[in-house]
C-alpha cells in the first residue's frame, strides 16, 4: 500500500469538570464523543526518513512547521518504528481553536494513516506516541463515547452508542486553551458541594434518556472562556434561542453545541439561524462492526468505496 485516506474525526465535550491539580496538570473528568465532522488526511509512501505536511483551508495554510502537530506525529512515527516518511495532505474542516479537537484529531489521523501505511498494529506503541504530543490525543485514536480523566490520558469506554444530533455555533475568534486555564485558576470557586455531572450524563445515555442526559451537560471552563472571549457568550446566547434540550461549550472554546432530538430540528434550526459565525450540523458517530462477526471496523479509515468516491 502507497497511499492511505482517513478521516480524523472531531470531538465534542458533553461535560468537562474540573477535579483537582496533579504535577502542575489540570485532572479532568469528561464525557467526550466523536461527531462526524473530519478533517480528510492523504498519505503517501516516501523513499526516505523525512515527512513533509501540507494544510488546506481554515486558515491552517499558516501554521508554522515547527508548530505542526501531524507533521511531529509523523516523525514520531518514523522514528519510533524505523519506518520511511510520508507526504501528508490535510484538508482541515474542524474549525481551528473551537474546541473540537482538530489538531489533536490530525495527529491521531497521521497515525492512524501511517499505520495503515507501514503494517503497524502495536496500538499501545500508539498510544504513547499520542500521549506524548498532547493530552487527549490518545482518545482521538479511536473515539467514540468515552470518559477521560486525569489529563486525559485515563480512558473509560462508556459503552454508550446513543446518536445524539447537535448544532455547532463556532465564532471565528478562537480561545487559547493554556489562557482560559489560566484564567479559570484566577476565578474565585465556588465550595458549595457539586455532584458528578460526568457519571449522571453517562447513567442516562445508558437509559437511551437524552432529555435527561441534557440535565447534567456541563463544561467548568465556559466562565473562563466567557472572560477572554465575548463570542462564546454570544454563541451560548443563540444556541438556547433555538430551545434545545440543552447547549454547552465543547473543550475551552470558542464553539458552542445546541443538543437536539432530531437531526431535523438541527437543521430547522441552521435554517433559521441569523448570525454571523459558522453553524454546523453534526451527529455523533460510532465504530461500526464489520459483517458476520469480524473485528471491530477502524471507522477514521475510508472504505475502499469511500476511497474510490474520494478519487472522483
Amino acid at each position: 500500500m502507497n497511499t492511505a485516506r482517513i478521516k480524523a474525526y472531531a470531538k465534542i465535550n458533553l461535560t468537562l469538570e474540573l477535579v483537582g491539580n496533579e504535577g502542575g496538570f489540570h485532572m479532568l473528568d469528561s464525557l467526550a464523543a466523536s461527531i462526524d465532522l473530519f478533517d480528510l488526511i492523504v498519505l503517501k509512501k516516501r523513499k526516505d526518513k523525512l515527512s513533509s505536511v501540507t494544510m488546506h483551508g481554515m486558515g491552517s495554510e499558516n501554521i508554522p512547521p515547527e508548530k505542526n502537530n501531524a507533521l511531529k506525529a509523523a516523525e514520531a512515527f518514523s522514528e519510533r518504528f524505523g519506518v520511511n516518511g510520508a507526504e501528508i495532505t490535510v484538508y482541515k474542516n474542524i474549525p481551528m481553536g473551537a474546541g473540537l479537537g482538530g489538531s489533536s484529531a490530525d495527529v491521531a489521523g497521521v497515525l492512524n494513516g501511517m499505520a495503515k501505511l507501514y503494517g503497524v498494529t502495536d496500538e499501545n506503541a500508539l498510544g504513547e506516541i499520542a500521549d506524548s504530543l498532547g493530552s487527549d490525543t490518545k482518545y482521538m485514536l479511536r473515539g467514540g463515547f468515552v470518559r477521560m480523566r486525569g489529563r486525559g490520558e485515563k480512558l473509560t469506554p462508556t459503552g454508550i452508542a446513543e446518536k445524539l444530533h447537535m448544532l455547532l455555533i463556532c465564532p471565528q475568534s478562537d480561545v487559547s486553551t493554556a489562557a482560559c486555564y489560566g484564567k479559570y485558576d484566577e476565578l474565585p470557586k465556588t465550595l458549595e458541594w457539586r455532584e458528578n455531572r460526568t457519571e449522571g450524563c453517562i447513567a442516562a445515555l445508558k437509559k437511551k434518556d437524552i432529555n435527561g442526559a441534557g440535565r447534567y451537560l456541563t463544561n467548568d471552563l465556559f466562565v473562563p472562556a466567557l472572560h477572554l472571549n465575548p463570542d462564546v457568550q454570544k454563541a451560548f446566547e443563540e444556541a438556547q434561542s433555538f430551545s434545545p434540550i440543552a447547549a454547552c461549550m465543547t473543550g475551552s472554546g470558542s464553539c458552542v453545541f445546541a443538543l437536539f432530538e432530531t437531526k431535523e430540528l438541527c437543521e430547522w434550526a441552521k435554517s433559521r439561524y441569523k448570525g454571523k459565525f459558522r453553524t454546523i450540523v453534526a451527529s455523533t458517530v460510532l465504530p461500526e462492526a464489520e459483517k458476520n462477526g469480524k473485528r471491530w471496523r477502524n471507522p477514521f479509515v475510508l472504505s475502499d468505496g469511500e476511497a474510490r468516491l474520494e478519487d472522483n
